[in-house]
């Protein structure tokens, strides 16, 4: 068993008390997260969870949000997308010096997600590239930011091809995105 972190964030209903959600989530399963609701009508819960990989503690916290909270529609899996300061800030880099990485390794730094005065890409990426240029990057990081890119990336393509009753999360792992 493993140890992961990641953080859920779901739409839920604006009305709804605090207090009996966090009495819901506790119930549900959810004991091992932080919960968050300072934006009204969005729910963000940190995880830290054990689990044999970083799909199953990703995969059953999805479950467990959603066993306890029927309503709650997902909206993000994090950590996923990053912009050169977060990249920066997690390898213990200036803005600028991972700014210049990038320009320098143009060839063999990933795409970006978005390209502009702020580009954005998958964390997962990112992670990958620094362990192929030897630098140390922690494993469990690596797994979880990649199963957020999968789980996001699947959400979205749900949505965009209007399947919005499962989310596929690999094989046997579905989860519904709306109650």
């Amino acid at each position: 068993m493993s140890h992961y972190e990641f953080t859920l964030k779901f739409a839920i209903p604006s009305d709804w008390d605090r207090s009996w959600l966090e009495a819901r989530l506790f119930e549900g399963g959810c004991d091992d997260a932080l919960m968050g609701t300072g934006q009204e009508g969005r729910l963000a819960l940190s995880f830290s969870r054990e689990a044999a990989s970083a799909c199953d503690a990703v995969t059953s916290a999805i479950r467990d949000v959603r066993n306890a909270v029927p309503a709650a529609v997902l909206v993000e899996v994090a950590p996923d997308l990053v912009g050169v300061s977060d990249v920066a800030d997690l390898f213990g880099f200036s803005r600028q010096n991972m700014r210049k990485l990038v320009q320098t390794h143009r060839d063999s730094f990933p795409l970006p997600l978005h390209e502009g005065r702020s580009a954005l890409w998958h964390l997962a990426d990112v992670l990958e590239w620094f362990a192929r240029e030897g630098r140390s990057v922690d494993p469990a990081l690596r797994e979880v930011a990649r199963e957020a890119m999968h789980v996001n990336v699947a959400r979205e393509a749900a949505r965009l091809d209007g399947h919005s009753g499962t989310l596929w999360l690999g094989p046997e792992r579905q989860t519904p995105l709306v109650g």
